[in-house]
């Protein structure tokens, strides 16, 4: 935009044609003498300084300070010009206001270990003390006391450590160094085993809640993409025959490959569908409202899971979950041929799962029978009960998010199976009794051959003397 040299050039008249200075036929305007600046080059100036102002961002109270030496000087000079002038009468004592003292430069950044990036940005990290899992972590820990924190012994965590370093373990960054792959796993295995909530997981590791919730997710997510594979197999042919002889020795029940069990996981109530997680038989038993997700699992002689189905609501009933699940989609593919699962009075009778008698007015027969299915369905219940004591977490309700359970379930499982094939003892302060309500369904049978199958076990274990119970003493 063009701006004009003068403004109403109708109100000066000029006395001379060259004058030293131009006086104004307005007695109430000051003279203008040649040495001021002229309108245009005021407004140059102000242009070219805001826009250093904004390209620069000075602090305010170093305006004069900020602007280019020509720019300050005119500034300066105007404003004494202008005070002059306009203060005639002034005291040639009276000093002209001075400009406001440009504001100390601050000093810069030290490098050090809060400091990182581009820029020497200094990051603020809370000071978390780190003190117990650097003790936990040395050699010279006790190893009964490690085994009481994380269930298991130094030895069992180690493997553990080095089958999931790949899937765990971070590069450090510019920002901070990353957290080693021990500790993760380590933040994990404890939440899990003590149930303990995320404040106090982070007291005892020197982290963050929400990175103690992070790395609680991304192990047990690493544990069931790399381990549960290795540990958690259906048995093939060869350990199938195996695990059939073992039941029969102390049974003396044939082709017995597994016992099943299922048990509830208590939750808080989810926000969306929370009917069908409702638990009518932990609430008529507890007097409290509860809601739960299942857990179904077979394990074999030695009470290691070969089989799971998790995470179906609790409002389910325990041949709904065995129906849905994989196993009876397995044992649909004729892959469980000459096969049988043991399991309680809860599920149905078929061709592939074998129960107990259930009705009154036993015989002697079949009273033998139910003793030895007892003692089959132990070893899944008394598997589930170390599997309950180890993981303090699954006896809890949890706050986790019910999209998450699942891994976490299968996480504990995974480490149950470990445990029990390293030989990992259970402690006896860590023992309780499962509270699994058995409810007999009305239409027991389905299958009319293998009732025939059943009555033909049960005669056998009476006559050839395979079992003496108690009833019978």
């Amino acid at each position: 935009m063009e701006i004009s040299s003068f403004l109403h050039l109708d109100d000066y008249s000029f006395v001379d044609s060259e004058p030293s200075f131009i006086s104004f036929s307005n007695a109430n305007k000051r003279p203008r003498f040649d040495s001021d600046s002229s309108i245009e080059d005021v407004l140059t100036n102000l242009l070219a300084f805001e826009a250093a102002v904004v390209e620069d961002k000075p602090s305010e109270n170093a305006y004069f300070s900020s602007a280019p030496p020509q720019q300050a000087s005119f500034m300066m000079n105007s404003t004494s010009n202008y005070n002059q002038s306009t203060t005639p009468n002034s005291s040639p004592s009276r000093a002209s206001p001075q400009p406001k003292r440009p504001r100390a430069e601050s000093s810069p950044i030290s490098d050090d270990s809060s400091v990182a990036g581009a820029g020497g940005r200094r990051l603020w990290v809370k000071s978390r003390s780190k003190a117990w899992w650097e003790q936990v972590d040395s050699p010279n820990y006790p190893e009964a006391e490690f085994k009481k924190d994380f269930r298991m012994s130094k030895a069992t965590f180690d493997m553990i450590c080095d089958e999931l370093e790949p899937a765990v373990n971070k590069k450090d960054t510019m920002l901070r160094s990353a957290i080693p792959v021990r500790q993760r796993v380590a933040v994990c295995i404890w939440r899990l085993a003590t149930g303990e909530a995320l404040r106090e997981v982070s007291k005892r590791f020197g982290l963050g809640i929400s990175t103690c919730h992070k790395l609680v997710l991304e192990v047990c997510t690493a544990i069931k993409t790399v381990l549960m594979p290795k540990f958690i197999q259906w048995p093939d042919e060869k350990r199938m025959h195996q695990i059939k002889t073992e039941f029969e020795l102390f049974s003396g029940i044939p082709n017995i490959g597994g016992s099943i069990y299922t048990t509830h996981i208590p939750i808080i109530a989810p926000k969306e569908r929370a009917a069908i997680y409702f638990n009518k038989r932990h609430t008529e038993r507890n007097q409290k409202t509860s809601y739960s997700v299942t857990v179904q699992g077979v394990v074999d002689q030695k009470g290691v899971l070969t089989d799971i189905s998790i995470g179906y609501p609790g409002s389910m009933s325990d041949d709904q979950v065995l129906e849905k699940s994989s196993l009876s989609q397995r044992a649909s593919r004729g892959a469980l041929k000459n096969t049988l699962i043991a399991g309680n009075s809860s599920l149905p009778l078929t061709e592939w799962v074998l129960v107990p008698y259930s009705h009154q007015n036993l015989t002697w027969a079949q009273h033998a029978y139910n003793e030895k299915m007892g003692e089959v369905q132990r070893v899944a219940s008394e598997s589930f009960m170390r599997l309950k004591g180890r993981w303090s977490c699954l006896r809890k309700r949890t706050e986790m998010k019910l999209q998450d359970l699942p891994v976490v379930l299968g996480a504990c499982c995974v480490l149950h199976n470990i445990c029990e094939m390293r030989g990992e003892g259970l402690s006896q302060e860590l023992a309780f009794e499962l509270f699994d309500d058995e409810m007999a369904i009305e239409n027991g049978v389905r299958s009319v051959n293998a009732l025939h199958t059943r009555d033909k076990i049960a005669h056998k274990l009476l006559h050839h003397e395979a079992a003496a119970t108690a009833f019978l003493l």
